[in-house]
């Protein structure tokens, strides 16, 4: 394993402060920081399996759910199922309003993650629904599954409700990675949007049925609250606060610069572009308005930590629409929206920084050790690359790590053939590990980003070692 230019300071003891005692502070502030986002993540857990469970109960509590033979039982059945999946549905929904309670909680990679993991069983429950209750409603009417099917459908909130379904349909199965993966991300996206329109073209059917949602009971106040709640967070932070953030500052691209072959730099100039509030390692949604890239939002991270009139982002080509950016014109105006993601300083717990980033990867991280507090010594970074070709934005990476006293190590080369591992050939020829690499690894902060399986397989190796989850942290690429 090769050092790039790695170089090391000693610690002076004015740096330090006399028996580290300016340690503490900082130590207890990192501590409540992360006692909080722990419980913030528990409270929204338990609200969102709560949202469930209130959902039963107020049906239960109202007398529908009376049981008498085997007809009665499917349809209540049938029932709960539906009314679990709208719930979950909306959980889903609200997931994707990237909140910023629910960002600062779990990030906002981790809440699609979640959002995604949901759709299957919404989708199995809200089958298990139509099913059950057209059984239901066939064994009481004494009909076969298809004649009570026809009968149903004569209503045209049930029509309605049989679109729904479908599009849910339609939204789940091309949300399956091998699926997604065929269809351009814009279309992709655009088949997803139709999950809104699935839950609307369900709610006539949920509000019409008097034996779940009669006028004047309380499970009917219950929904329509939950609706409201959920697509007023959409409107509010997905479609309002997006365009009073963007006239605010009136961003404008200034540069594009070439990095490498494939890869550029967009600089962009504003105003009070600092009160952004963005930390270093965050991304934003980024929309540049000119005719060929103005229906394409681009995921990407902030690869300098914003002041007050400049920012910078640092793109790789990867298609056709990320390739159109690197032709951008200077003066293209540029809306935003967030920033978002807690791959930052304030995720740290522990005294030290260890990074690892491949790729594009060290976008985020380069802005993140631009804005972390260390002392000297205190960081190690190791940036991985298949080929000298790939070395993006190290320059400023060795800049920042040796004027923070620290280490920075270079690591080129394909993994060995066949092998799970992180590490090129040559290293994992000479022995090399995660603790070999940081010494320090237990009473660091681990920040990890790079190509996902690449990057799992870092996160692995660190928990395999014991270094505890609140101390690592992942930035994916591909929810």
């Amino acid at each position: 394993m090769s050092t790039f230019h790695a170089r090391a300071h000693r610690p002076t003891r004015s740096s330090r402060g006399a028996h580290g005692l300016n340690r503490l502070p900082v130590a207890e502030q990192r501590r409540r920081r992360q006692r909080g986002r722990m419980r913030s993540a528990d409270l929204l857990a338990t609200a969102c399996w709560s949202s469930v469970a209130v959902a039963v109960a107020l049906f239960l509590a109202s007398g529908g759910a009376q049981v008498t033979d085997v007809a009665s039982g499917l349809t209540v059945a049938g029932i709960v199922a539906g009314l679990v999946a709208t719930d979950l549905i909306l959980v889903m929904v609200l997931l994707a309003a990237r909140v910023p309670l629910i960002d600062r909680a779990v990030g906002q990679d981790s809440a699609m993650v979640l959002h995604r993991r949901l759709g299957k069983p919404v989708l199995y429950l809200v089958l298990g629904h139509v099913v059950l209750v057209t059984l239901g409603y066939a064994r009481s009417d004494g009909v076969g599954f298809v004649d009570e099917s026809g009968m149903l459908l004569s209503g045209s909130d049930l029509v309605l409700a049989l679109i729904g379904t479908i599009l849910l349909i339609l939204v789940v199965a091309t949300s399956i990675v091998a699926v997604r993966r065929r269809f351009p991300y814009e279309v992709w996206q655009g088949i997803h949007l139709l999950s809104y329109a699935a839950v609307f073209f369900a709610l006539p059917h949920q509000l019409s049925s008097g034996m779940v949602l009669a006028t004047g009971t309380w499970q009917r106040v219950y929904w329509i609250a939950l609706y409201v709640l959920v697509f007023g967070a959409i409107a509010w932070y997905r479609l309002t606060v997006p365009v009073i953030r963007t006239l605010r500052h009136r961003i404008r691209v200034e540069a594009v610069e070439a990095v490498a072959p494939g890869v550029f730099s967009i600089h962009l100039s504003g105003r009070d572009l600092d009160r952004l509030g963005a930390l270093g390692g965050q991304y934003a949604i980024w929309r540049f308005w000119t005719a060929g890239t103005w229906w394409h939002a681009h995921p990407v991270s902030f690869s300098a930590v914003p002041n007050r009139t400049s920012a910078r982002i640092t793109v790789r080509e990867l298609g056709a629409g990320t390739g159109r950016l690197g032709l951008l014109a200077p003066g293209t105006p540029v809306s935003i929206e967030g920033p978002y993601g807690i791959f930052t300083p304030m995720t740290r717990t522990s005294p030290k920084l260890a990074i690892v980033a491949a790729g594009i990867g060290v976008t985020p991280v380069r802005a993140l050790l631009e804005h972390s507090t260390l002392e000297a010594g205190e960081v190690t970074a190791v940036l991985r690359g298949t080929e000298h070709g790939h070395l993006y934005l190290w320059d400023e990476m060795e800049e920042l790590t040796v004027r923070r006293g620290g280490m920075l190590y270079a690591m080129f080369g394909r993994r060995p053939p066949g092998s799970e591992t992180w590490l090129s050939a040559e290293a994992a020829s000479r022995g090399v590990t995660l603790l070999s690499v940081f010494p320090d690894l237990f009473q660091s902060d681990l920040y990890v980003c790079g190509p996902t399986r690449w990057a799992m397989l870092v996160v692995r190796d660190a928990r395999e070692a014991g270094l505890r989850e609140e101390q690592i942290h992942l930035e994916r690429f591909d929810w």
